[in-house]
């Protein structure tokens, strides 16, 4: 079944990818359950946003739905590997293979916009899919991504599912955060849990995808990735790298502030059409002040600043973290998050959310 219609990255998507790395562990834990004919018929797949959970989803899917079981090659398959110009793969990665079905937030027919949430409606699908006799294999797969999403009449009608799942199912769960979702479901399933990448792992990632960027380019993006790539791939489609240095140039000047630039800041943060721009924004800015305090709190024992991206930024974490008490950072880390999630449901004025953000930095700097 097809994937729902969403504004395309300039990079392939999870369902298009054929290449995954540093998940090695993840794979030979899923084949191994899979040759032993004992296989779970849910996997809860878990880690931060970005690592990589949704491509191998659909690696183990394409996998299952036949173009890589170990019977069909002499020798048991190594890995998930699955060949791109195969006929179950390119039909996986157009949405068209007749025996998987992926469940993502839909469209709300009523506004004609992309829904917040994973309704009722999109999960009792899953339902009726599973119980249709497979078509190209001897599977039927369905991919949530991602199950957080779902709101707690979609988990109740996931959960009747997982209680009772039929012969030849195979249910993959993508979660980024496994705490929000209720324990049943969570033990319904085998979890794969997934951690960031290594750097070199993530720049492994970003070379054949950002063949343009200029090696320090992708260096810094891969010092803002935390591990994710898909994160440092958002950074650069946002112009992350950009707007992290002009609020660096803003930070460094508190407790004073330049006033121009800042409003120049937040007037391009603010722009119509920019909505991903700004939450990158106040991402960046939050994840800032948390390795700020992070740095500040081990400053005694000899710790450096994290890694750090613009010329001069570890002298201004030097300097913030010894002036002013770190108690006074967190507070303002609590605000800029309120802000965020006020913006999302309120929808707040953009530029006066970035203002209000910096006054409150040169607020905490002044003590």
């Amino acid at each position: 079944m097809a994937a729902n219609d969403v504004e395309r990255e300039p990079w392939p998507t999870p369902r298009e990818t054929a290449r995954l790395v540093g998940h090695g562990a993840a794979e030979q834990a899923f084949l191994s359950a899979f040759r032993s004919g004992r296989m779970p018929h849910a996997w809860l797949i878990t880690g931060p946003e970005g690592v990589g959970k949704a491509t191998l989803a659909f690696r183990m899917a394409r996998f299952v739905l036949g173009s890589g079981e170990p019977e069909l090659f002499g020798a048991p398959a190594r890995d998930l590997e699955s060949d791109p110009s195969s006929g179950p793969f390119r039909r996986v990665a157009a949405g068209a293979h007749a025996d998987l079905m992926t469940v993502e937030r839909g469209t709300d027919p009523r506004s004609g916009r992309a829904r917040t949430e994973i309704v009722v409606d999109d999960v009792r699908k899953v339902s009726a899919f599973l119980h249709m006799t497979p078509a190209e294999s001897r599977w039927r797969v369905v991919i949530v991504d991602c199950v957080d999403e779902m709101n707690r009449h979609a988990a109740n009608a996931l959960l009747k599912i997982l209680e009772e799942p039929p012969a030849q199912a195979l249910l993959l769960l993508v979660s980024h955060a496994p705490g929000r979702l209720l324990a049943t479901i969570r033990s319904r399933c085998r979890r794969l849990a997934l951690g960031p990448l290594a750097p070199d792992e993530v720049e492994a990632v970003l070379a054949p995808l950002l063949p343009d960027a200029a090696a320090s380019e992708r260096t810094a993006l891969v010092k803002l990735s935390e591990g994710s790539p898909g994160r440092a791939l958002h950074l650069a489609a946002e112009g992350g790298l950009e707007t992290y240095r002009e609020m660096l140039a803003v930070i460094d000047g508190l407790p004073a502030l330049d006033v121009p630039a800042l409003h120049r800041l937040s007037d391009r943060l603010a722009r119509g059409g920019g909505e991903a721009g700004f939450r990158t924004a106040l991402d960046l800015l939050g994840r800032w002040l948390v390795r700020l305090v992070r740095f500040g709190a081990h400053a005694g024992e000899g710790a450096a600043p994290g890694d750090t991206v613009a010329e001069g930024e570890a002298a201004l974490m030097r300097r913030l973290a010894a002036d002013t008490r770190l108690d006074r950072w967190v507070e303002v880390w609590e605000k800029i998050s309120r802000l965020a999630v006020r913006t999302e449901s309120v929808n707040l004025d953009r530029k006066q959310v970035v203002l209000s953000a910096f006054f409150a930095l040169a607020a905490a700097a002044r003590g």
